[in-house]
């Protein structure tokens, strides 16, 4: 049995040691890549795998969004060219929102959720009660394999019913709850109005939704102390919470960068941007994987001893593409406009309507300014987004770090 308060000594490791584990052993799983999955075999052709060993050689490779996946797997079903085995060799296949399916390889704690139970307070031999769902999506076995690697009992209780959640529970008497925060609120208030007794539940890992301060608040007045974790069916855990409480642990066994959206470029420290992820599953071999959500890093070290960088949780979503007149303008476009201006440092497109039509302003942080300047930008913006649209410099510093490239705020009577 562990009896440490870390999940194993990678957690404190230096974090120089951590970067040179991480990319030493990287070529090998962009060639597992490369020579294994056929959409990585084109993806990433004329790549040397054993060149890539930092962040800035992997900043140079493409960025492969959530958003692709769906036409990858339309056009070479099951796994669109990405998964290295075949249908027939995964122990699983569950399917997401699209739909996207995810194999399962035959592995112990596939997804690397018991890191994140364990910072959450979960031992063996805990009774979990894991309300995610067991139907198509992988969140269910996702959390059940990450318990039963740490030795814990799972009762797989799934989503809905919750008078019959509530009876399981006073039954039972877990001391854990896996699930939503809020359908962990809904079971505490039925509680209440059965008078039956929950008590057992003392500590809950949580997901899948935002968890507010109040929210979190209500939780611990009922005895539960609630910790979150970040995770998508693609990669698995991304972070986790400790109980510091301060941001997410990036996982031992993942690279994640911070990304401008709809680009490929990593942003400065503490800017908002787009979460990518390399993952080293041998079966699944994701390569720099936009994950569509944003956050930020976070400076330092968590004050809980865990020493690996650091997000601030989920900061929306980074598919800003809007229509206009009839076109769309994607991120990548906005980029393209504002590299061909070497004056600009920072910007962001505003879609607007006057009451009459749409309107489109580039709003600049510029080392420069001047009417000639607006003037080639509106021309930028003409051929590379095909509408017209004006330039506005604005003071330093004063766009949002929020991660938006694209700003719609259009409204509609």
């Amino acid at each position: 049995m562990n009896d440490s308060q870390y999940f194993d000594g990678l957690e404190t490791r230096e974090p120089e040691l951590r970067e040179r584990d991480l990319f030493a052993k990287l070529p090998a799983q962009i060639e597992n890549a490369q020579q294994n999955a056929p959409a990585f075999t084109r993806l990433l052709h004329g790549c040397s795998a054993s060149d890539i060993t930092s962040r800035s050689a992997l900043a140079q490779l493409p960025v492969l969004r959530k958003s692709e996946l769906l036409d990858l797997q339309r056009a070479s079903r099951p796994f669109g060219g990405l998964a290295t085995t075949p249908l027939k060799s995964v122990r699983r296949v569950f399917a997401s929102p699209g739909p996207i399916y995810e194999p399962e390889a035959d592995k112990e704690d596939y997804w690397r959720l018991g890191r994140a139970l364990y910072a959450a307070g979960f031992r063996a031999g805990d009774v979990v009660h894991n309300t995610f769902s067991y139907h198509f999506t992988p969140a269910g076995m996702m959390l059940e394999s990450g318990a039963s690697a740490i030795g814990c009992a799972v009762f797989p209780a799934g989503v809905g019913q919750t008078e019959l959640q509530v009876r399981t529970i006073a039954d039972l008497k877990p001391s854990g709850y896996i699930g939503t925060p809020s359908f962990l609120k809904i079971i505490v208030q039925k509680a209440r109005e059965l008078n039956s007794d929950i008590s057992s539940l003392k500590k809950a890992l949580v997901g899948g939704e935002a968890l507010p301060a109040s929210l979190r608040a209500d939780i611990n007045e009922c005895g539960i102390a609630v910790l979150q974790c970040y995770a998508t069916a693609d990669v698995g855990l991304i972070g986790y919470e400790s109980d510091a409480q301060e941001g997410l642990i990036i996982d031992e066994q993942i690279i994640v960068e911070i990304v401008r959206p709809g680009t490929n470029e990593p942003v400065p420290d503490g800017e908002v941007g787009e979460v990518v992820v390399t993952t080293f599953n041998e079966t699944y071999p994701l390569i720099r994987f936009g994950t569509g959500d944003l956050s930020a890093t976070m400076s330092g070290a968590s004050p809980c001893g865990r020493t690996n960088m650091r997000i601030k949780g989920w900061m929306g979503r980074a598919d800003q593409t809007t229509k206009v007149k009839g076109m769309f303008i994607h991120p990548e476009q906005v980029q393209e406009v504002t590299k061909r201006h070497a004056q600009i440092k920072r910007a962001r497109l505003v879609v607007e309507n006057d009451g009459t039509s749409d309107l489109i302003t580039l709003k600049c942080e510029c080392t420069e300014e001047s009417g000639t300047l607006a003037g080639a930008i509106a021309d930028s913006i003409r051929e590379v987004c095909k509408l017209r649209g004006t330039a506005e410099f604005v003071e330093k510093g004063s766009l949002p770090n929020d991660g938006k490239v694209i700003d719609d705020v259009r409204t509609y009577e």
